[in-house]
């Protein structure tokens, strides 16, 4: 800001650098040319002087108005160099330098020098400054400075008003033009008694005292009026008084009071718990913890608030694992059992409260004692003996899958699900296949109809989202002569009438139209249908299975989906699991498909262990579809008998972990012209990320000499050379 001193002297300015104000390109002489010369040229330039640079371009001299009066007043031929007249003694400034610097040592009095100064840096002369381009700075400072001065003050909420040391009105705000009703045009040089006799401005200037929490009405308001005296050069020069409505204050203190009550009433819900309740922010640092967690760890809550969960568990260990920082890795809720330091066995459940944009900023544990839960642990365990019983039944019904060469079942969690879709085939309930796209939900499907008493009945199969709406209704239900123009006269049997005594098979169910849903949630109630156009119902026995990628739940959140109808949908959920959670099956589904298209196109095809390394660390966003479709090409485009890393698209390995990627050599090459290429295309990629050649080294792990050689050795040029 602008700081005034000692008078007018102008003391300090807003750092400003010499080159945002200095003339590039300067006009230069040359140390050769005459007198006569030089004077033409600054005559024509309407110039005082300019510097005069040698062959080097470096800076000799400076020659001026001051050199050519010198001429004149001693009769000098004006035909001799500049060289002998010139000034050598050369003064100038970096382009680096603060304005306030210069202006420090430029200006006297209350102007600096006219005469131009030089502006030069070690590459040589970039320009020049004068008198007049620093206060022309200064005023566009002080203008700027005025103006933001001018939008704080009007901008604030609190009345401001200022006086002189005679009582007139210096400064009137909005906020008090809106309260007062008159403007600062109006009031401007008006005595404050005329436009705020109860002020107390008058006082403070005559006292000198600060009167802060000044309790005044103004308008019929109440308002607390904190005054000051403005002082310059230890004299009073004026006052100043600024008015909060105290409605507001109120306001605030009645908040603070209820939010001092709820903190009050959730402190004491906690306290209550007879469970342990546990609490962290985002970033697993300890919060908040009950007397409960006290008793079940034997730890002392004020030696907790504050640490890292990890911290507690490595260094105290309180418990034996966290599962606040479990909640924080899987982003889900998650229930474990832990073991305190004091020897209890506990059972402890942790939930991630996620803000509106999806980040954790809590993490609510609650741990109980697992002697509490005897009676459900028996019932677990009934139920553990139970699911060995019906794993040992439906093992033998593994070997009744019908279509099980298109099915690649080799994970335990995939077997379980198998297990379960066997079983749900034995009765008609209505089942919702979900999972991503490419999972094999409609080789689910074709599992549940064949291993079905419906397996002699039609599977008919129907995809929601790829027949038109206006059409949609008469595909599913069929029509009646005349029902709409173009009906055939015989009519149409629908996709229902088609699959009675079967399964009719809806793919996309989510996107079903809403006025569809509401008819097939009829058939799904009273399993009868009627023609577009008819007026009598048919009976009709159909089971239904539907299969969708997308988050019901979500569509029922967001009106897109019925309620009731995914309800009656969702009657036997199976959830397909996506590849990447079942990698263990990659290797066999990779041979599957392999042998699969060696038949299909008649080729000898082998692929190498590393790339099913690759595959086994690959994501798989496009799952059983994705590696499917990859094997096939690389069956067809690979030329030779093997598959290599080499033949990989690109894509599997810029997907891959940090880590992971390697150097791939798709043909042999000689060493030399190898190593040369992966050490150009390294440099290039560090030249492109990085500022110096200081970071590329700690990178690459190199001295930084070695980068430079390198990068000229393959005339690598980066942003930063």
């Amino acid at each position: 800001m602008l700081v005034r001193a000692e008078g007018s002297y102008i003391k300090k300015v807003v750092v400003t650098k010499v080159r945002d104000i200095a003339r590039p390109d300067p006009l230069t002489l040359a140390p050769g040319m005459s007198v006569r010369q030089a004077v033409a040229i600054l005559m024509d330039r309407l110039v005082d002087g300019a510097p005069v640079l040698d062959d080097n371009r470096e800076i000799i001299g400076y020659f001026s108005k001051r050199n050519i009066f010198q001429v004149i007043s001693k009769g000098i031929d004006t035909s001799i160099p500049i060289e002998g007249l010139m000034d050598r003694d050369v003064s100038g400034w970096s382009p680096d330098n603060d304005l306030e610097t210069v202006l420090g040592r430029e200006m006297d009095g209350l102007l600096p020098e006219p005469s131009p100064r030089l502006v030069a840096d070690e590459s040589g002369l970039t320009g020049t400054i004068s008198g007049a381009d620093l206060i022309r700075a200064l005023f566009n400072q002080c203008r700027e400075i005025s103006s933001d001065l001018d939008a704080i003050i009007n901008s604030t909420h609190n009345l401001i008003v200022a006086v002189d040391e005679h009582g007139m009105i210096k400064w009137f705000n909005h906020s008090a033009e809106k309260l007062l009703g008159r403007s600062f045009a109006e009031v401007r040089g008006v005595h404050i008694h005329e436009v705020f006799p109860n002020s107390g401005l008058i006082n403070v200037i005559k006292t000198g005292r600060v009167e802060p929490a000044q309790k005044i009405k103004l308008n019929g308001l109440d308002f607390i009026s904190n005054r000051s005296p403005i002082k310059k050069d230890g004299r009073i020069i004026g006052a100043i008084a600024i008015l909060q409505d105290i409605s507001e204050l109120e306001s605030i203190s009645r908040e603070l009071k209820q939010v001092k009550e709820l903190f009050e009433e959730l402190d004491a819900i906690v306290e209550s718990s007879f469970d342990g309740l546990y609490i962290t922010d985002g970033n697993g640092i300890t919060l908040r913890l009950n007397k409960a967690f006290e008793r079940l760890t034997g730890i002392e809550g004020l030696n907790c608030v504050g640490r890292h969960v990890n911290d507690l568990v490595k260094n105290d260990r309180v418990v034996s694992e966290s599962v606040s920082a479990l909640v924080l890795e899987r982003r889900e809720p998650v229930t474990i059992i832990q073991e305190t330091k004091i020897g209890k066995t506990t059972l402890s459940t942790g939930t991630p409260v996620f803000d509106k944009n999806g980040n954790i900023f809590r993490v609510v544990c609650n741990v109980r004692d697992i002697t509490e839960l005897n009676s459900l642990r028996q019932e677990l365990e009934l139920a553990k003996s139970l699911s060995l019983h019906y794993q040992n039944q439906l093992r033998t019904l593994r070997l009744k899958y019908i279509g099980s060469d298109k099915l690649v079942v080799k994970s335990e969690r995939m077997r379980g699900l198998m297990d379960m879709v066997v079983r749900v085939a034995q009765v008609d309930s209505t089942v919702l296949v979900t999972g991503g796209s490419g999972t094999g939900k409609e080789l689910i499907a074709e599992t549940i109809h064949n291993n079905s008493v419906r397996k002699k009945g039609p599977f008919i199969r129907v995809n929601c989202g790829a027949i038109p709406e206006n059409l949609l209704e008469s595909e599913l239900f069929g029509y009646v002569y005349g029902a709409f123009t173009g009906a055939k006269k015989e009519g149409k049997a629908g996709y229902f009438e088609l699959a009675n005594g079967g399964t009719l098979f809806l793919d996309e169910i989510g996107d079903l139209p809403l006025n569809l849903q509401v008819k097939l949630l009829r058939v799904l109630q009273h399993r009868e249908i009627t023609r577009v156009g008819g007026v009598k119902p048919m009976r009709v026995d159909v089971r239904i299975i539907a299969c969708t990628n997308q988050n019901l739940k979500e569509m029922v959140r967001n009106k897109a989906f019925r309620e009731d109808l995914y309800y009656r949908l969702n009657v036997i959920p199976v959830n397909l699991p996506p590849l990447a959670e079942r990698r263990e099956e990659i290797p066999y589904l990779v041979d599957h498909f392999l042998q699969l298209f060696k038949r299909t196109y008649k080729m000898e095809k082998r692929i190498v262990p590393e790339v099913l390394d690759v595959f086994m660390k690959y994501g798989w966003p496009g799952n059983v579809r994705e590696l499917e479709n990859l094997v096939e090409r690389l069956v067809v485009t690979v030329q030779g008998d093997t598959i290599t890393q080499g033949d990989l698209p690109g894509y599997i390995f810029e997907a891959l972990p940090d880590g992971d990627v390697k150097v791939l050599v798709p043909r042999i090459i000689p060493l030399r012209e190898a190593v040369e290429s992966v050490e150009r295309q390294l440099l290039e990629k560090a030249y492109a990320e990085y500022r110096t050649t200081r970071e590329m080294a700690r990178e690459l792990k190199v001295d930084a000499s070695t980068i430079v050689r390198k990068a000229a050795k393959y005339h690598i040029v980066g942003s930063n050379s």
